[in-house]
């Protein structure tokens, strides 16, 4: 991997990880664009390693921005913060469905839907979602402007965790089904937009722990259990691209979820079920023509 394609990764990885676009389908894309991944089974499965890693640098970026917002969960949990225990337990029962049917699901997961048409699927169908979401939300508006995330009851976070799971099709995107279901169960958008941002912390540092450290079976088998993907990755591409990959998702990834945060206050989601659509019906069509490889 050249370094000029870790940056491009690690921007990809950074702008759309908390986006409800689906950062695993844009890096998909730009995989195949780049020929990443496309040499062997191996190969493969570094790629898909690598793009699993450069999500730490999204994970440092909410991490530095909200990091008042972690320090009261810790807090909370030690039992000098109330409100902090609360925010704490809502994560934490919104990562639970994920944690269960991650490790039940995964594998059928990466060999059925990692893949273009499904991504394609997947794209659409979201945009329509969020299409519906903003609709219902304009017809059902909560009281005020919405509840704060300590308001948030164990069984909306639940509920909210279950739509994450949603998320495991690659292209569906984890920040959409998080983003939507906060609206649905009645946060306001501010909340909702950052109760998604502290739940994918641990549910992206889950996945990233899991893809770099958990024995890869297949082609990966060979590796010791306890470096699984990561010695994989780290023997095919090396420190310096996963470094320049990191930092450059951490960087963009800071950028994109304060953009967020003051977009979605004024403008709504609208704009994203738009995308998703003709994103869709793009590299479907690229597909079609050859231009593109599946």
């Amino acid at each position: 991997m050249e370094i000029w394609q870790a940056i491009i990764l690690g921007l990809i990885e950074g702008i759309t990880e908390y986006l409800p676009v689906s950062s695993t389908g844009h890096l998909i894309v730009a995989q195949r664009l780049m020929h990443i991944g496309t040499l062997s089974e191996t190969d493969k499965l570094a790629a898909d390693c690598f793009a699993i890693c450069i999500q730490g640098g999204a994970i440092l970026a909410v991490l530095g921005l909200y990091y008042k917002h972690v320090l009261k969960m810790i807090k909370g949990v030690f039992g000098q913060d109330p409100e902090g225990l609360k925010m704490a337990i809502a994560i934490i029962v919104g990562f639970l469905p994920a944690a269960v049917l991650g490790l039940l699901l995964n594998d059928i997961i990466e060999e059925k839907l990692f893949g273009l048409w499904p991504v394609i699927s997947a794209w659409i169908i979201g945009g329509f979602g969020i299409l519906w979401t903003v609709s219902w939300r304009r017809k059902n508006p909560p009281r005020g402007n919405g509840r704060d995330i300590v308001k948030l009851a164990w069984q909306s976070a639940l509920f909210i965790g279950l739509l994450q799971c949603v998320a495991m099709w690659p292209g569906t995107s984890r920040s959409l089904m998080t983003i939507c279901g906060g609206l649905i169960v009645g946060l306001s958008v501010k909340s909702a937009v950052e109760y998604s941002f502290l739940l994918g912390v641990l549910t992206l540092s889950a996945a990233t722990v899991k893809k770099a450290i958990w024995k890869i079976d297949g082609a990966g088998a060979a590796y010791d259990v306890w470096l699984g993907g990561s010695k994989l990755m780290w023997d095919t591409y090396g420190a310096v691209p996963l470094t320049v990959g990191i930092v450059a998702a951490t960087v963009s990834a800071a950028f994109a979820v304060k953009w967020l945060v003051k977009y979605l206050q004024s403008h709504g989601l609208s704009v994203f079920g738009y995308y998703r659509i003709a994103l869709g019906i793009i590299i479907g069509s690229l597909l079609l023509t050859g231009t593109l490889e599946p």
